[in-house]
């Protein structure tokens, strides 16, 4: 079950919410709420000390690439609880959302009804309708084939979720002025995350967060190299807040879930996308039948967080 949540009150969003988290507790179901600070602080009062028993997630740090949300929270909870229904809040989208977030989190909803096919799970996402544009309502419909309002809950008649999928498969926009090297092979990787890792410096990253750098470009160059012919194109360059690393190659993405499905530890191989997804603050895919650019961005020093 995956319905959106339309609220436009704290109390609209308790009087949902409430029902849902404390029927679970009761019948011994693992709850859990994935959301921003303020919406987790609301529930933990409103429960007292039933909140004991509810595993509490912030989403602006577990969720602020919401690449991670489908392996990183919402498989993680369900899967530590095999064989037992699973209720889950998730709210990936929050007044304050960037537009370059806004394409990677509407996919990430749609995703969410792929990725569980078959799961005896219930995921609520809330959407706070006075905050948000109405684009984002508009879309939530799109992405949940149930909608919850404050005096009925009915199916969507909107719920299209590959065309969402299709319709914000978006580039980011061309910065233009970048910095740019050709990989044709795997002996290059040596020198193409030193090369990265030396602009991305000069660009305003920070130390700390070079490492994180040379490996999303090591992974993120390997898959290209692996997986499609004629190389790669590496480019890195700058907004007003991210250093973006950017790989471009001829082949195309078939399958929208990769890197958010978590492999069998016995299976070797397969994690390069989903370790870049770990450790990026935002990872933005766009693939047609003539190439595959994947982006990773990670916040310059003195940029804000995500909140």
């Amino acid at each position: 079950m995956h319905p959106a949540l339309f609220y436009a009150t704290d109390q609209e969003y308790l009087d949902a919410l409430l029902p849902f988290v404390t029927e679970g507790l009761a019948r011994d179901q693992p709850v859990a709420a994935a959301a921003p600070p303020d919406r987790l602080r609301l529930l933990r009062t409103a429960l007292g000390g039933a909140a004991e028993q509810v595993t509490l997630i912030d989403m602006t740090v577990a969720g602020g690439n919401p690449g991670r949300i489908i392996p990183a929270v919402l498989r993680r909870f369900a899967d530590a609880h095999p064989g037992r229904h699973a209720r889950i809040i998730g709210e990936p989208i929050w007044p304050g959302r960037t537009g370059t977030e806004y394409p990677a989190c509407v996919q990430h909803e749609a995703l969410i009804n792929h990725a569980f096919t078959g799961r005896d799970l219930s995921i609520v996402c809330p959407y706070n309708t006075a905050g948000l544009d109405p684009v984002v309502v508009a879309d939530a419909r799109a992405t949940h084939p149930l909608i919850w309002e404050t005096d009925r809950r009915y199916p969507s008649d909107h719920y299209a979720p590959d065309q969402v999928i299709s319709r914000y498969n978006q580039p980011l926009p061309d910065p233009g002025s970048v910095i740019e090297l050709e990989v044709a092979t795997t002996g290059q990787l040596r020198h193409a995350r030193s090369w990265a890792a030396t602009h991305a410096k000069h660009l305003g990253l920070g130390v700390e967060r070079i490492a994180d750098m040379e490996l999303i470009v090591s992974e993120l160059v390997t898959n290209s190299l692996r997986h499609t012919p004629g190389g790669c194109r590496l480019r890195i360059w700058h907004d007003n807040e991210h250093v973006v690393c950017e790989v471009r190659d001829t082949g195309q993405l078939t399958d929208p879930l990769a890197g958010r499905r978590p492999r069998p530890l016995d299976v070797p191989g397969g994690r390069g996308l989903m370790l870049v997804h770990q450790v990026a603050d935002l990872v933005r895919t766009h693939t047609t039948p003539h190439g595959t650019t994947q982006y990773a961005l990670l916040r310059r020093d003195g940029a804000r967080p995500v909140n």
